[in-house]
């Protein structure tokens, strides 16, 4: 078969390039963007069949006939983001210019593991990571480095806290050493509510679940400091040694900011590493009007901060973010082929020194051209329109007869329940509640979430969309209402 045509920086390759970028765009405006419906509805028993084609064909078909299939079967039973009522998830309608980043990126393939592969890319994503410093007031030996998203963040974030204190505290190096036998002691504490990637991470750094501690909330569902400061207390009792704290800024349910200031304090009279993760609520601080949420953030140690969520920007984009730089150290090393000792003192910019990743995507040219395309009061205005739209959803929540809101917002998630009977138990509006989930993903007209509130299945609207209205809100639970009574109301599926 002939490579003509295949690549890049010929004349065929260049023609072909732009028919497959047209062709793609096509396929997206006709099969989603220009959907009325968020989904198809499509259940999984049925895309499985959709896909009996053999993946590895002996003779190919052609990109032509590839991308038509692809549209049919793929882009037409996925699920819109950008939908006004696709508002289950923390995913977001990716914003035009991070598209066209995107294009951008992967089609120069830069990989930011070694300067000579990522010359400018290298030297932009500095330039990124240093703005974000200053936007979250973050001090000038402050540092970070572009990660997939808010998991690696925070998990990385928590690699050199270990570190620092095994280091500090043991006299061991982990990075050559491995653990030190006093390793079934490290705990790291974060409230109740806080994301299951604490926890995650906690077993990918060998420390096991039973190592996080979660601190009891109030009744805004944040962190008490009261039960952080007794939780510390009976670890000390315990000979446990607590090194990290993790403080939420906006929680996956209910967008719930612990009290920052107050946790940075308990941080700093304990020598605990200080680790916000930011990756629903850090986006408040381009807002005038709502970053004061945000207060005690400047204090920590590591941030994450997620880009594909209210930054609209494409999957995958987040980062963290270091207070002092220098805390990199825990994780550095060389190799002679991407980055030999000797690159610093020739002023050659390293990177792979500061990540878990080697290959890495050249994700900052995403926020760098929305930042430029819109401005920081551009990026704001999106945020709070959706915040606006969540305290409306609210109201309209509170008003009506068969629905029961769990807790005012403080980002743009909304818990609630549809309660249509008076007198329906918790358990039977669970029961109710569960199957109405079931089939508004079956029918695909809405996009709802389910979480668990007290044990009890809830329904969520992550309202992440400017464009989405109270109208559309409006509509969304109409929809719910509709299948509700498909699946014969509440006395069927309570009885």
């Amino acid at each position: 078969m002939s490579v003509d045509g295949l690549f890049l920086g010929t004349d065929r390759g260049d023609a072909k390039y732009r028919a497959a970028m047209e062709r793609a765009i096509d396929a997206v405006l006709d099969a989603v963007a220009d959907r009325e419906e968020p989904y198809s509805g499509a259940a999984p028993d049925a895309l499985v069949e959709s896909f009996d084609d053999s993946v590895i064909p002996e003779e190919g078909c052609g990109l032509e006939t590839t991308l038509d299939e692809v549209t049919e079967r793929v882009l037409a039973h996925s699920v819109d983001p950008s939908n006004p009522r696709c508002g289950a998830h923390l995913q977001c309608p990716p914003m035009v210019p991070g598209l066209a980043a995107e294009a951008l990126l992967s089609a120069t393939n830069q990989s930011l593991d070694s300067f000579d592969q990522a010359p400018a890319a290298t030297v932009l994503e500095e330039r990124v990571v240093d703005a974000l410093c200053s936007l979250f007031d973050l001090p000038r030996e402050a540092d970070g480095v572009f990660t997939s998203g808010g998991t690696q963040s925070n998990f990385q974030a928590l690699l050199l806290a270990r570190d620092r204190y095994c280091a500090h505290q043991f006299d061991r190096d982990v990075q050559n050493e491995g653990l030190p036998p006093e390793a079934d002691s490290l705990r790291i504490l974060c409230s109740a509510e806080a994301h299951f990637t604490a926890k995650q991470a906690a077993h990918h750094l060998g420390l096991g679940e039973d190592a996080v501690v979660t601190v009891p909330t109030n009744g805004d569902r944040r962190m008490d400091p009261e039960a952080l400061e007794a939780t510390l207390a009976a670890l000390r009792e315990r000979g446990a040694a607590p090194f990290a704290l993790v403080g939420t800024a906006g929680t996956t349910d209910f967008g719930s900011i612990d009290p920052l200031d107050a946790l940075a304090d308990s941080a700093a009279e304990h020598g605990l590493w200080f680790h916000v993760d930011a990756a629903y609520g850090g986006a408040l601080a381009v807002s005038d009007k709502y970053g004061d949420l945000l207060k005690g953030l400047e204090r920590a140690d590591s941030v994450a901060v997620d880009f594909h969520k209210l930054f609209y920007q494409p999957i995958s984009c987040g980062a963290l973010l270091l207070r002092d730089g220098a805390a990199f150290q825990w994780m550095a090393r060389n190799a002679a082929y991407l980055n030999p000792e000797d690159h610093d003192d020739r002023g050659v910019p390293n990177l792979v020194s500061k990540s878990v990743q080697t290959t890495r995507r050249f994700d900052a040219l995403k926020p760098y051209i929305a930042f430029r395309t819109l401005g920081q009061s551009g990026m704001a205005t999106l945020v709070e329109r959706t915040l606006r739209l969540a305290d409306k959803t609210a109201k309209l929540l509170e008003s009506a007869d068969d629905f029961e809101l769990l807790g005012d917002p403080t980002l743009n998630a909304i818990v609630f329940r549809y309660r249509p009977c008076e007198g329906i138990t918790d358990e039977e509006a669970s029961r109710l509640n569960a199957a109405v989930r079931r089939e508004l993903l079956e029918d695909g007209r809405a996009i709802v979430a389910r979480t668990e509130v007290d044990g009890a299945t809830s329904l969520k609207l992550t309202l992440l969309n400017p464009t989405t209205t109270l109208e559309d809100v409006g509509a969304i639970l109409e929809i719910v209402r509709d299948c509700g009574t498909a699946i014969g109301g509440a006395q069927e599926v309570v009885a």
